[in-house]
C-alpha cells in the first residue's frame, strides 16, 4: 500500500511490475552484449509513461544502471577517451536544453539508425574514431530530446576495437556522464523527479540485478563472438529505428 501511494497517478501497480522486469532485461541485455538495453527499455516506457517524463524519468534510471555497469566493470575502463568525451558531453547537454523537442523526432531517428549501419558496414568515420570530444556533443545533444542514443556512442566505442569487457566498461562510463548532464539540465528545466521516485529507484535496483546477471553471460564470451553479436545487435536496432521513424512520417 505504500508502495503505490508513492506512483504517480499515471502508473499502476501492473505497469510498475512491467517497468522493473524491463529495466532488468534492458540492463542484463547491455552488460552481456553491449548495447540494446536503453532503446529497448525506452520503447517499453514510450507505452507507459506520459509522454512529459519519458525522456528524463528514462535518463535518471539509466543513469543509475550505467552507473552500476562502470561500477562493475571499473577496472576495464578505457580511460584515455573519457574527459574529451565529457567536455563534449556538456556542450552538447546545454545546447540541447535550449532547443529540447523542437527537433522532429522521426528525422533523428532516421538519421541515426542510417548512421549506425554505415559505420557497421563500412570504416567509421575519422571524427567519430579519433575525437570523442564531438562524439560527445553530438550524442548529449540528440538525448535531450531523442532519449536513447546509447547506440550512437556504442558505434563511437566498437570503433577503437576493445576487448568485449573493455567494450562494455567505457560505454557505461560515457554513457554515466551523458545521462548525469541530462538529469542536471531536466533538473534546471524544472521536471519533478521526486514525484516519479518509486518508479525510479525500484528500476535502478533491478537494473543492476539485470548487470550482475549479464555479466555472466558476458564472461563466458570470447571477443570475437561479442563483436559479431553486437555488430548484429546494432543493425537490427538501427533497422527499427528507421522503420519507425519512417512510419511516423508516413
Amino acid at each position: 500500500m505504500e508502495i503505490m501511494q508513492g506512483l504517480p497517478d499515471a502508473i499502476g501497480e501492473t505497469v510498475l511490475v512491467i517497468l522493473v522486469v524491463s529495466s532488468f532485461a534492458g540492463s542484463f541485455m547491455t552488460a552481456a552484449f553491449g548495447i540494446g538495453g536503453g532503446g529497448f527499455l525506452l520503447a517499453v516506457m514510450a507505452t507507459l509513461v506520459p509522454v512529459a517524463a519519458l525522456i528524463p524519468v528514462h535518463g535518471l534510471v539509466q543513469l543509475g544502471s550505467n552507473a552500476g555497469r562502470t561500477a562493475l566493470f571499473f577496472r576495464s575502463i578505457s580511460w584515455p577517451v573519457i574527459p574529451a568525451f565529457g567536455l563534449g558531453s556538456a556542450l552538447g547537454s546545454v545546447a540541447g536544453g535550449m532547443v529540447v523537442l523542437e527537433l522532429p523526432s522521426a528525422w533523428v531517428q532516421i538519421g541515426v539508425g542510417c548512421f549506425v549501419i554505415w559505420t557497421v558496414f563500412a570504416r567509421p568515420p575519422v571524427w567519430m574514431r579519433d575525437f570523442p570530444i564531438i562524439t560527445g556533443a553530438v550524442s548529449s545533444f540528440l538525448t535531450m530530446f531523442f532519449g536513447a542514443t546509447g547506440l550512437f556512442v556504442a558505434s563511437f566505442t566498437k570503433s577503437r576495437n576493445l576487448p568485449r569487457h573493455a567494450h562494455v566498461a567505457t560505454h557505461a562510463a560515457l554513457m554515466t556522464i551523458q545521462h548525469s548532464l541530462k538529469v542536471i539540465v531536466f533538473g534546471v528545466l524544472g521536471f519533478a523527479f521526486s514525484q516519479w521516485w518509486t518508479v525510479i529507484v525500484f528500476m535502478i535496483l533491478a537494473g543492476g540485478l539485470g548487470t550482475w546477471a549479464g555479466r555472466h553471460v558476458l564472461n563466458r564470451m570470447n571477443d570475437r563472438g561479442f563483436r559479431k553479436g553486437l555488430d548484429i545487435l546494432l543493425v537490427l536496432i538501427s533497422a527499427r529505428l528507421v522503420w519507425v521513424g519512417v512510419a511516423e512520417l508516413i
